[in-house]
């Protein structure tokens, strides 16, 4: 029983990761995604990082580090209030 939840706890964490990957691709990149105005000692490092897996690591352990709210419709997203994007959605 402990091994098919652990199963399903893999599964919804690769499907998050997915879900995750393709939000970046669609805002155009992880440093699009990072809110830099936060106040706080990760976002100091972050600025230095040259690695991109680190930066995505980093703000999927911790959403606290992207700008919000993050609106998807498909493959479109958007990051931040963007009304004016929204009304040409279908």
């Amino acid at each position: 029983m402990g091994g098919q939840r652990l199963g399903k706890a893999l599964g919804s964490l690769a499907e998050g990761l997915f879900v995750f990957q393709r939000m970046i691709r669609a805002v155009g990149g992880i440093d699009n995604l990072i809110d830099w105005t936060v106040k706080d000692p990760e976002i100091d490092l972050m600025r230095y990082m040259d690695d991109k897996r680190a930066k995505e690591d980093k703000a999927f352990d911790q959403p606290k580090l992207m700008k919000t709210p993050v609106v998807r419709n498909g493959k479109q997203a958007t990051v931040g209030y963007c009304p004016e994007i929204w009304e040409t959605w279908e």
